[in-house]
C-alpha cells in the first residue's frame, strides 16, 4: 500500500494531492499571480490531511514537482518536501512538471504538448504522444511560425497548460488546437509517483535539485534615495 503526499509549486498554482495505491483522495489547488506558495504550501497541506483526517506519521512518500518552471516555485517546493522526508523518514520521487500536465489529456487521440510560460514568446514545452511516451524532451522554445512543424505536419498536436495560450495566434495550423481548460494539478502527478514508489525509484535527498532547465537570472535591485 502507498499513500503519497503531492507536492505542485512549478507555476503561479499552488496545489496539493493525497493519493492512496495509485488513487486520488483529495487535493487542494490555490493560484496566485503574486507567486505566494511560501505562505500557502503549509497550510494548504495541513487543511488536505486534517480533510482527510490523516496524519503525517500516516504519509509514505512525498512526490514533487521537480520542474521546469518557476525558479522560487521550484525551490519552496523541493525544500519543503525534502523537510517532510527527512522528519519523517521517507522517500522523495521527483515527476516532470509538463509530463504531470500532460497526464491531464492522457488518452486522447492528438500529441500533448503542455506548455509553461517564460519570457516573451518564450515557453518550456515537450511532447507526449497518448500513453505518454516521451517523442520530444523538455526543452525551452521561442515560438515563431515554424515551431513543432515536425509534428504538426503529420499529426494533430493539442497545445495546453499556461504557456499555450500566448502562442494561438502564431501557431496557425490545421493540426495545432489548444485546450486552456486544463489547469496545472498535483493530481497530474498521482500516476506517475505510484509506478515510481512501486519501482523503489527515488531521488537522493542529500543531492537533489530542481530542474530548473535554465540558470536563475536576478533583477537589477532598485535604488532607493
Amino acid at each position: 500500500m502507498s499513500l503519497i503526499l503531492c507536492l505542485e509549486t512549478a507555476t503561479k498554482v499552488c496545489s496539493i494531492s493525497l493519493a492512496k495505491n495509485g488513487v486520488e483522495v483529495a487535493t487542494i489547488n490555490h493560484s496566485s499571480e503574486n507567486y505566494s506558495h511560501a505562505e500557502r504550501l503549509n497550510g494548504l497541506m495541513l487543511d488536505l490531511l486534517k480533510q482527510t483526517n490523516t496524519s503525517l506519521n500516516d504519509i509514505d512518500a512525498v512526490a514533487i514537482s521537480e520542474g521546469p518552471g518557476s525558479y522560487t516555485g521550484l525551490r519552496i517546493g523541493t525544500s519543503t518536501a525534502k523537510g517532510l522526508c527527512y522528519a519523517l523518514d521517507i522517500p522523495l520521487i521527483a515527476i516532470n512538471s509538463l509530463k504531470a500536465l500532460a497526464a491531464e489529456k492522457r488518452g486522447q487521440e492528438t500529441l500533448i504538448c503542455p506548455m509553461f510560460d517564460a519570457r516573451r514568446m518564450e515557453v518550456y514545452s515537450a511532447i507526449y504522444d497518448a500513453d505518454m511516451n516521451e517523442l520530444e524532451g523538455t526543452r525551452a522554445v521561442v515560438i515563431d511560425d515554424l515551431s513543432y512543424q515536425n509534428f504538426l505536419t503529420d499529426h494533430p498536436v493539442c497545445f495546453i497548460g499556461p504557456g499555450a495560450e500566448k502562442c494561438q495566434e502564431t501557431l496557425q495550423h490545421t493540426n495545432a488546437t489548444f485546450d486552456l481548460s486544463i489547469q496545472v494539478s498535483a493530481k497530474g502527478m498521482i500516476a506517475f509517483a505510484h509506478e515510481k514508489f512501486l519501482q523503489n525509484d527515488f531521488v537522493d535527498l542529500a543531492y537533489f535539485e530542481p530542474f530548473y532547465l535554465k540558470d536563475f537570472i536576478a533583477g537589477t535591485p532598485k535604488k532607493i534615495f
